[in-house]
C-alpha cells in the first residue's frame, strides 16, 4: 500500500496544482455490471471499504462494522433532507407532445417552480403542459440553459398530495427500471431511495451515504458512545450535474439550500472543543459543514445557499472523517472525495473496489475515510 498522501487538515494533490487540474484526472474504468440497480434486501448489509489517510491502508469490512470503526465521543453528522417524488410525466397541451419534468425548487411562496425539462420539442415561454394525468397544469414562464425552465403550476388540490399520488421517485439515470412511470411511484424505490431519518422535504436526489443506516445501527452506535446530529441540505441538480469543462477550476457548482440549527452547531463546536472527531455522512453533509464554518473552524447556525465546490487541494476546517458511496467518474463528488482522502490514495481505493467487485453508486456499497 502507498503511504498516506495527506495530513489531518490539509489535502494536497500530488501531481497537479489547483490551476491546471483536469477533469480527466478523475476518470476511471467501471464495468457496467458493478453499477447497483437495486438495493440489497437489508439496508445495513452493504460492504464498507475503510481507508486510512494517515497510513494509506485499505481494509475491507461490512457496514455493520461501522460502530467498531468509530470512537466514543465521535459526532456523526447526518443530512435529514427528504426526497420528494418530483418527477412528473405529461404532454404539451394542444399537440400531445410528451414531456417529463423534474421539479427542483419552488420560487418564493408562489406557484412557480424551477424544473428540468425533457421533451422532443423546444420549450418556449407561454407553452402549456398537462401533467400527472391532467391533475396539474403547467405554464412555461421562462427558459434557461441545460433544460432548465420555470413553470407555473395550477393544481386541483394540494401539490404535495398530487405528487405523493402521481409523482415518481427521481432515480438517477444509471438505475434502469422497466415501466419507469408506474414503478417509480411505488415498490422498493419509494421506500429505499430515502433514508430512515429523512425529515425535511425538498431534495431531488437522496443523500445516498445515509441509505445504509437502520435503527439497529443507531442503537449500536449509541451503545458505543458515538453521538449524532442532523443538518439539512436539499440535494439539487448541482450535486450530480456533469463536469463539462476540461479544467476543473472552470466548473461552477449550482446552489443548494441548507439549514443548520443552533443545537446542531453547538454539538459540532462542543465535539471539536473536546477533541472528538466530526464524522460527516455523505458529500452533502461535508459541503454544508465546510460552508458554515468560520476560518477558525467554528460552526455557525443559519440557513442559506451553498455553491461550494470542493476539489484538490482543499483545506478542511471541520470534517475529520467521511462516510460516502462510490461515485461516478469525472463527477464533483469523486473530486470532493479525492480532496479529502488524497487523489492518489482514492484512485488506488477505486481500483481496489473494482477489483474486489464492490457495488457502485446510489444503491451500492460505501467507503469510510478516516
Amino acid at each position: 500500500m502507498p503511504a498516506a498522501l495527506v495530513g489531518r487538515r490539509r489535502q494536497e494533490c500530488p501531481r497537479h496544482c489547483k490551476m491546471d487540474l483536469k477533469t480527466a484526472d478523475f476518470d476511471y474504468e467501471l464495468p457496467p455490471e458493478l453499477i447497483a440497480q437495486h438495493p440489497l434486501p437489508e439496508r445495513d448489509a452493504s460492504r464498507m471499504m475503510v481507508v486510512s489517510r494517515e497510513t494509506g491502508v485499505i481494509e475491507h469490512k461490512r457496514f455493520l462494522d461501522l460502530p467498531d470503526c468509530l470512537s466514543p465521543g465521535d459526532l456523526l453528522v447526518l443530512n435529514d433532507t427528504r426526497v420528494i417524488p418530483a418527477r412528473l410525466f405529461g404532454q404539451r397541451k394542444g399537440t400531445g407532445g410528451k414531456v417529463e419534468l423534474l421539479l427542483v425548487e419552488r420560487v418564493g411562496e408562489g406557484k412557480e417552480w424551477i424544473a428540468l425539462c425533457r421533451a422532443g420539442w423546444k420549450p418556449k415561454e407561454g407553452i402549456r403542459l398537462l401533467l400527472a394525468e391532467g391533475r396539474i397544469e403547467g405554464l412555461v414562464t421562462g427558459v434557461g440553459e441545460e433544460g432548465e425552465i420555470t413553470v407555473e403550476l395550477s393544481v386541483d388540490g394540494f401539490l404535495t398530495d398530487v405528487l405523493e399520488k402521481c409523482g415518481c421517485v427521481p432515480l438517477p439515470p444509471y438505475i434502469k427500471r422497466e415501466g419507469q412511470r408506474v414503478e417509480g411511484r411505488g415498490g422498493e424505490d419509494r421506500e429505499r431511495y430515502q433514508t430512515i431519518y429523512a425529515d425535511a422535504a425538498g431534495a431531488v436526489a437522496a443523500p445516498t451515504a445515509g441509505l445504509h443506516f437502520t435503527e439497529e445501527t443507531f442503537r449500536r452506535l449509541a451503545a458505543r458512545g458515538v453521538n449524532r446530529t442532523a443538518l439539512t441540505l436539499h440535494v439539487g441538480p448541482g450535486t450530480f450535474r456533469p463536469v463539462k469543462t476540461e479544467s476543473v477550476a472552470e466548473h461552477r457548482m449550482g446552489e443548494e439550500r441548507y439549514l443548520v440549527g443552533e443545537e446542531t452547531a453547538r454539538e459540532i463546536n462542543a465535539a471539536r472543543e473536546q477533541g472528538s472527531r466530526v464524522v460527516a455522512v455523505g458529500s452533502t453533509s461535508v459541503r454544508t459543514l465546510e460552508t458554515i464554518v468560520s476560518n477558525v473552524g467554528t460552526a455557525k447556525p443559519g440557513s442559506g445557499r451553498s455553491s461550494l465546490f470542493i476539489y484538490p487541494p482543499f483545506e478542511f476546517k471541520v470534517v475529520d472523517a467521511m462516510l460516502t458511496n462510490f461515485h461516478l467518474p469525472r463527477s464533483t463528488l469523486i473530486m470532493m472525495v479525492s480532496a479529502f482522502g488524497g487523489a492518489e490514495l482514492i484512485r488506488h481505493a477505486y481500483e481496489e473496489a473494482v477489483k474486489e467487485k464492490y457495488r457502485f453508486y446510489s444503491y451500492g456499497d460505501c467507503m469510510l475515510i478516516v
